[in-house]
């Protein structure tokens, strides 16, 4: 294991690429705190996990604290208000990574990790290393291409996995599983249409109100509310990607109506799709003749929200 030079403390990295649905990565680094370094208390947006290098430190969550020490690791939720300290005399060293997408709620669930249930314990001492080693691949190899590192970021689900102590054993899952790979598959390739709740249960067979259930316990939200998240997800992607206007984009994504595509949209990335373009606009390769045209223009946001709303209204 490659160790921090003796004056560096702190080596991170924030991964800027939004393209990955099934998985994304936002930052991961490695630290050497100093005794009784703390942080928090503080509100995620997304998951993170922290595995212990060595020394140790506890992680707080309400009324609950949790001992952590080399070896093990912590989960912190999305939403999730925590705060966590170095040990007075042995502070901690760790390694960490921040991360969201559609498989993770379901990875954490067969690894037994909760915000009720934050602490990793590793079936076994290699077990441990490998997860160990996994993470740190991430933070010495952090100029490798985005698609690598979202590889690496599978490896690290599955080995948190395969690793945990408090494993889920998921044979008496795999009808369930069957469903929702079914449901993922029909929302997949009909996003773009009319799709109700009742379509996407009836594709898998099951009544509306059974199929609820198992999708939310399954995915960590009800079926409409992901349907709307891959559908954003979907049109960030092309407003990041594409020239197509904001109308289009919004009936690629199943939504006829412009000014209910900029309102959904803005409920899920808090900006108008105009103003998400401005930030996050990728030049797409292009003929020549499409050379002629013009990036989209870089109007203040205000008046790209604007565009919307009179987009919709022409």
């Amino acid at each position: 294991m490659a160790s921090l030079n003796a004056p560096e403390k702190l080596r991170s990295h924030v991964f800027r690429d939004e393209r990955y649905v099934d998985l994304n990565l936002y930052q991961f680094g490695r630290e050497r705190c100093e005794p009784l370094h703390s942080f928090g208390p503080y509100v995620r947006n997304h998951y993170l996990f922290h595995f212990v290098l060595a020394g140790r430190g506890t992680l707080s969550s309400g009324e609950q604290k949790y001992a952590v020490r080399s070896g093990q690791g912590f989960l912190i939720c999305p939403g999730q208000v925590t705060s966590y300290a170095a040990d007075e005399t042995n502070p901690w060293e760790y390694v960490w990574l921040e991360f969201d997408g559609l498989c993770v709620p379901e990875s954490l669930h067969l690894a037994g990790l909760s915000d009720r249930n934050p602490v990793y314990r590793a079936v076994n001492p290699e077990a441990a290393q490998a997860l160990q080693q996994s993470m740190l691949y991430l933070v010495d190899h952090n100029t490798a291409s985005p698609t690598a590192l979202i590889g690496r970021g599978f490896l690290f689900l599955d080995q948190l996995v395969q690793s945990s102590a408090g494993r889920i054993d998921a044979g008496g899952r795999r009808l369930r599983d069957f469903y929702m790979k079914e449901a993922l598959s029909f929302i997949e390739q009909n996003y773009q249409n009319d799709v109700s709740v009742e379509q996407i249960a009836d594709f898998c067979g099951l009544n509306r109100s059974y199929f609820g259930k198992i999708f939310r316990s399954t995915m960590g939200e009800a079926p409409q509310r992901f349907l709307m998240y891959y559908r954003m997800a979907r049109a960030a992607q092309f407003l990041k990607e594409s020239t197509l206007s904001v109308g289009a984009i919004g009936a690629m994504v199943g939504y006829a109506n412009q000014l209910h595509f900029s309102r959904a949209f803005k409920a899920v990335y808090g900006v108008c799709p105009r103003e998400y373009r401005q930030n996050h606009f990728i030049r797409p390769l292009r003929s020549p003749a499409d050379q002629l045209r013009s990036r989209p223009s870089s109007e203040n946001a205000e008046g790209a929200c604007r565009e919307d709303i009179q987009g919709y209204k022409d």
